[in-house]
C-alpha cells in the first residue's frame, strides 16, 4: 500500500472510528513523527470527553417534538424570528452532543468549554504529557541558547516573553518550543527539570481581555495545571508536584513574566 500524507482531518476520522483499518499503522506512525499533531489529538480527546460529560444527563433523552420539527424543517412558518433562532441554536447543540463528529467538523477550538481558562489548562496539560516524557526531542531550542529562545518565542507568540529563573524552586530550564494554540494562535512552552528528573512546563499564549486564575486537573487524573489570564498573557504551569509546591513555582513564574513586561 502506498503511504499517503495525513492531515488534521484524519485525526477527526480516527477519533470517530472512520479511519480505514489498513491505514491505522501508518497513521499512528505519522502521529509519533509529528508531535504537534499528536498534541492536537490528545486535546481533541479531552475536549470530546468533557463534551460528553457535560451532556451526559440529556444524551439519552428523547428529542423534544419542537426541536425535531426545526431539524426536519417542519417548524411553523409564522414562528417568531427570535424563537426560530433559539431553537436552531438548540438543535445545533443537540446534534453536536449526540453526533460527536460535529464538534470536530465545525472546529473544536471554537467551542467554549466552561471558559477559556479550562481550555488553556487542557491544552497546556496535553502539551506537557507529550513533551515532558521526551528525552531527546523535548524542546526545539535548548537552554544553552536562552537569548535566542526568548526572542524567537516572543516574536512568534506576539508577547514579550522571558524564561523565568526557577532555580530557587529547584528547577533548571531545559529549553522551549513553539506550539499551536486555538484556531490560528501560537503558544510557547518552556520546559524545566529538577535534580531528580521531575519536569514541569510553562505554557504561554496571548489573551486579549480575560482575567482569571485557578487550578485544573483532568477527571482521569494526571498532571495539574495552575493557570492565570492577566495583562494580555494566558499562562499555565503544569506538573505532577504536590499542589503547594506547584503553586509556589507558578507564583514565581507569574511574577517574573509580569516583571519582564516592563524590563
Amino acid at each position: 500500500m502506498t503511504r499517503r500524507d495525513f492531515s488534521e482531518r484524519d485525526i477527526h476520522m480516527a477519533l470517530d472510528g472512520e479511519l480505514p483499518g489498513e491505514e491505522r499503522m501508518a497513521y499512528d506512525a505519522w502521529l509519533e513523527a509529528n508531535p504537534e499533531m499528536k498534541a492536537k489529538s490528545a486535546r481533541y480527546i479531552a475536549d470530546r470527553a468533557a463534551m460528553r460529560a457535560a451532556f451526559a444527563g440529556v444524551m439519552d433523552e428523547p428529542v423534544p417534538a419542537r426541536l425535531r420539527q426545526v431539524v426536519l424543517g417542519d417548524a411553523p412558518v409564522k414562528a417568531p424570528a427570535w424563537r426560530s433562532r433559539w431553537w436552531l441554536s438548540a438543535a445545533a447543540a443537540a446534534m453536536l452532543a449526540v453526533g460527536g463528529l460535529g464538534g470536530y467538523v465545525a472546529g473544536i477550538d471554537s467551542i467554549a468549554r466552561g471558559g477559556g481558562d479550562d481550555q488553556l489548562a487542557e491544552q497546556a496539560i496535553a502539551a506537557h504529557v507529550i513533551y515532558a516524557a521526551e528525552k531527546r526531542h523535548a524542546v526545539e531550542v535548548p537552554a544553552s541558547d536562552k537569548d535566542h529562545l526568548q526572542t524567537w518565542l516572543s516574536n512568534r507568540v506576539g508577547l514579550k516573553l522571558v524564561a523565568p529563573d526557577l532555580a530557587a524552586e529547584g528547577f533548571d530550564l531545559v529549553g522551549g518550543r513553539l506550539l499551536p494554540a486555538g484556531g490560528q494562535g501560537k503558544a510557547a512552552m518552556l520546559l524545566y527539570e529538577d535534580a531528580k528528573g521531575e519536569r514541569i512546563s510553562l505554557y504561554v499564549t496571548a489573551e486579549s481581555s480575560e482575567t482569571s486564575k485557578g487550578t485544573y486537573t483532568a477527571e482521569t487524573g494526571g498532571p495539574e495545571a495552575v493557570y492565570w489570564l492577566d495583562k494580555g498573557y494566558a499562562c499555565a504551569v503544569v506538573g505532577s508536584l504536590p499542589p503547594e509546591r506547584l503553586s509556589d513555582v507558578a507564583k514565581s513564574a507569574y511574577g517574573q513574566l509580569l516583571a519582564g513586561i516592563s524590563s
